[in-house]
């Protein structure tokens, strides 16, 4: 049996074809939600194998020695703004209200200007802080693009949103992660928006004759495309008609964000109607949705997200320090509705640290207020870890309609981290599995795996030098 080797960065180097990989000696490995095992996992050709035979392995194979650490599922991060990462702790960004935070960001996007450079550089910044810390898809919902010039075509200004999202695609394959390409729109033109959506659907995914492979996902399953305006407090019935009209032609996934307090406000000011009316008049409270935050529901309205299917991704770390709410997690859990987590982007959470996120979530779930009537000193609403864990894989992987990511059963994409808990930060911990989330809130995974390949191996980055995304980024951003 060979160990398996220290490889470059993973895009240039897949594994053999066919070869197996033993991933061996692991404390526990997290198969799903309900779901954990001691014994070896295996993978062939980027996929979970059930353990093979004498006969099948052959007189050799790959050996990953995971002694002393918890076996997971790649983390997938349901909601982050990662060109936001170029932009993190500005000043007047923290502890103030949207209608301030929102052009304090602009303007500092506008000095740094928008274009397939910077977004490429704080893509490949937030994709690999995202690896790092256990992160193996990111969906990145990309709000902000070029103000079309003065007297420039409609055709550019699309050729400049394509551009864009390739930069997205590109930096995140380089390093070796799964990226969601999401088509968002915050106060676009509705018909600009849709006809770039268009476009980079047929840029990126589009075959010789023009097919685009259903829902959206590349063959590798490395690249996938959604669309989502940022929410009704910025986008009107047409952009969310239009957008969905691109969704329902190629099978794309939407998502869109919801029921933050100020997002009520604006709702109830503009359109005299609640967030999620809006969303169920216009056609965008389906099974196909996801809809972020959801800090401010009442039972109706999570009765009515049960209802129609819809999927949720709950964001701590963006919605508490803003001040704008906590979701009902436990609530919208108990009533069937799939969540997902995720991080948001640098503007608001300043880390795309999923895991940390996830124990936030268990900390703060008691402090949600009530929704259907709880009984005044009951049990306050709770959160596991294991329910953080799940929420924080396979709730989001739910959510991008991805069922082969966020578990590690056969047939599973070999998308998984070796978390070490053989250190003093684990001393004591009865349930190591628990213990990944309530222990050490700045955990980093020793070795991550995507489709098999090693990302990052004894916490080392493998598709890049950290320091010189580091340093591309600030001489990009000007700081």
């Amino acid at each position: 049996m060979a160990a398996l080797p220290l490889t470059p960065p993973p895009t240039s180097t897949p594994p053999v074809p066919g070869r197996l990989l033993e991933i061996r000696g692991a404390v526990r490995v997290v198969v799903d939600e309900t779901t954990e095992a001691t014994d070896s996992l295996w993978v062939r050709d980027g996929v979970v194998v059930a353990a093979p035979g004498p006969d099948e392995r052959g007189g050799d194979h790959d050996v990953l020695d995971a002694s002393g650490c918890v076996v997971t599922p790649g983390l997938v991060n349901a909601h982050h703004h990662l060109m936001q990462s170029g932009f993190r702790t500005l000043p007047g960004t923290r502890h103030v209200p949207m209608a301030s935070w929102l052009p304090t960001m602009a303007a500092a996007y506008a000095d740094a200007r928008i274009d397939a450079s910077l977004v490429a550089a704080t893509t490949a910044v937030g994709v690999a802080e995202g690896l790092l810390s256990g992160v193996t898809t990111v969906a990145d919902h990309q709000l902000n693009w070029p103000a079309p010039a003065d007297g420039a075509s409609s055709g550019s200004a699309v050729a400049d949103t394509v551009a864009i999202a390739r930069s997205i695609a590109s930096a995140a394959r380089r390093l070796g992660g799964r990226i969601v390409v999401v088509r968002g729109s915050a106060r676009d033109d509705p018909q600009r928006a849709a006809a770039s959506a268009e476009a980079i659907v047929q840029a990126l995914l589009g075959g010789e004759d023009g097919s685009v492979p259903r829902g959206g996902v590349s063959a590798d399953g490395m690249l996938q495309l959604a669309v989502g305006p940022a929410g009704v407090h910025s986008d009107g019935r047409e952009t969310f008609e239009l957008l969905g009209e691109v969704a329902a032609r190629h099978g794309l996934r939407r998502r869109t964000q919801a029921n933050e307090q100020v997002d009520v406000a604006v709702a109830l000011e503009r359109w005299g109607r609640r967030p999620l009316d809006l969303l169920d008049e216009w056609g965008w409270l389906a099974d196909d949705v996801t809809i972020a935050h959801l800090c401010a529901v009442d039972a109706g309205e999570v009765a009515r997200l049960a209802a129609a299917g819809a999927t949720a991704t709950h964001a701590p770390g963006c919605d508490l320090p803003m001040g704008w709410g906590v979701a009902p997690v436990a609530a919208l859990r108990a009533a069937g509705v799939v969540v997902g987590l995720g991080t948001s982007g640098g503007g608001s959470n300043d880390a795309g640290h999923l895991l940390a996120d996830a124990r936030l979530a268990m900390q703060v779930a008691p402090l949600a207020p009530p929704v259907g009537g709880a009984a005044a000193g009951g049990a306050p609403p709770a959160l596991t870890a294991r329910d953080a864990l799940g929420m924080a894989t396979a709730g989001s992987a739910a959510g991008l309609g991805r069922a082969e990511l966020g578990h590690l059963r056969p047939g599973a994409a070999a998308d998984l981290c070796l978390w070490d808990v053989s250190g003093v930060a684990d001393a004591g911990v009865a349930d190591p599995v628990a213990g990944l989330l309530w222990a050490s809130p700045g955990r980093r995974p020793r070795d991550v795996l995507v489709a098999g390949r090693p990302a990052v191996r004894d916490g080392r980055l493998l598709g890049a030098d950290e320091h010189e995304l580091v340093a591309a980024l600030r001489e990009r951003v000007g700081r």
